[in-house]
C-alpha cells in the first residue's frame, strides 16, 4: 500500500511541478523581452530630437542704427513737408550734395505734393510717418491700417511709388503691430539712435552739438524739418559732420550696407574678465517724433 501511495503522489506532483516550472520560464522570458524592448524607444526619441533642425531666425525688421564698415550715416527729417522750411532744407542739402530721408505726414503730403515730388526728384528718400501723427500703440489695428494706407496713397500719388519704410509717431509701436505692418505693407520699422530733442526748440547751437556728440558710423539721426531752429542748425551741422569724415546716405542705402557684428571673445579661463563694449543706445519716445 505504501508503494502504491508513493506512486500516486509521484504522478500527481510531477505534472504540477512541470506546469510551475513552465510558468516561471515564461515569466522570465517575458521580463527579459520587455526589458530589451523598453530601451530603444527612448534612444530613438533622443535621436529624433537631436536631428530636428532649429527654427530659422526671423529677419530683422526694426532698426535704430546699422552696423556698417565705413563712416556712413543717415540724416532723417520728420513731420513735413513744411511749405516754408522744407524747400530751404532741400536747397541746403543740394548745396552739400547730401541725400536724406524724409518721414512725411500724409496730411502734409496731400497739401504740398509738389514739395515731396521735388525731394524725390533730387534723390531723397520719402518714407511714411502716418497720416496725422497719432500714437499707434494705443490704437486698433483697423485705425492703424487706415493711417498707413492713406499715407501710402498720398505718397504714391506725389512720387509715383509707395514707401518702403515706416517711422511710427513718437517711436510708439507694439511688437504685434510691427509684425503685421511688415507682413501687410512690407515696411521696415525705422527708429533712431541720435536724438537732439529739437522738438523742444533748444536753439540751433544745442541741436548741432547734440548731433555731433552722439553720431557715430551707422547712426540714424532724428530731426524735424518743421522747426526753424532745426533748419538753421543744419549748415554748421553738415559742415562739422563732413569735417569728421562722415558720409551721408539714405536710410535704405544704410540698411543695404549692413555688415555682420563681430561677436565678443569669450574669457579664456575662469577668473579672467573679458572686456565688453557698451551696448548701443536705445532711443526713448520723444513727443515731437
Amino acid at each position: 500500500m505504501a508503494g502504491s501511495a508513493t506512486y500516486t503522489r509521484s504522478i500527481f506532483y510531477h505534472p504540477l511541478m512541470a506546469k510551475y516550472c513552465l510558468l516561471l520560464a515564461c515569466a522570465a522570458a517575458f521580463s527579459f523581452t520587455f526589458a530589451l524592448r523598453a530601451e530603444p524607444p527612448v534612444q530613438h526619441a533622443e535621436a529624433a530630437q537631436q536631428k530636428t533642425p532649429a527654427p530659422p531666425n526671423e529677419p530683422k525688421i526694426t532698426f535704430n542704427s546699422v552696423h556698417v564698415d565705413g563712416p556712413y550715416i543717415a540724416m532723417t527729417f520728420d513731420d513735413g513737408p513744411s511749405a516754408v522750411l522744407t524747400p530751404k532744407l532741400l536747397d541746403l542739402l543740394a548745396t552739400h550734395h547730401i541725400k536724406a530721408t524724409f518721414f512725411v505726414i500724409g496730411e502734409n503730403v496731400a497739401e504740398h505734393p509738389e514739395i515731396v515730388a521735388r525731394a524725390a526728384r533730387e534723390g531723397h528718400e520719402i518714407a511714411s510717418h502716418s497720416w496725422s501723427h497719432p500714437n499707434f500703440a494705443k490704437m486698433s489695428q483697423e485705425s492703424v491700417r487706415s493711417q498707413l494706407q492713406r499715407t501710402d496713397d498720398a505718397i504714391k500719388s506725389a512720387i509715383g511709388k509707395s514707401p518702403t519704410l515706416l517711422r511710427p509717431p513718437y517711436g510708439s509701436i507694439t511688437e504685434r503691430e510691427k509684425r503685421w505692418i511688415h507682413d501687410e505693407f512690407g515696411y521696415d520699422i525705422v527708429l533712431w539712435d541720435v536724438d537732439p530733442l529739437d522738438w523742444k526748440r533748444p536753439g540751433p547751437a544745442v541741436v548741432r552739438n547734440r548731433i555731433l556728440k552722439e553720431t557715430r558710423p551707422g547712426s540714424i539721426v532724428l530731426s524735424h524739418d518743421i522747426h526753424p531752429g532745426t533748419v538753421e542748425a543744419m549748415p554748421s551741422t553738415f559742415d562739422e559732420l563732413e569735417a569728421k569724415g562722415f558720409k551721408f546716405v539714405t536710410v535704405s542705402e544704410l540698411l543695404a550696407m549692413a555688415s555682420p557684428v563681430t561677436p565678443y571673445p569669450k574669457a579664456e579661463a575662469v577668473g579672467k574678465t573679458a572686456a565688453k563694449a557698451a551696448p548701443p543706445a536705445v532711443p526713448g519716445s520723444s513727443p515731437g517724433d
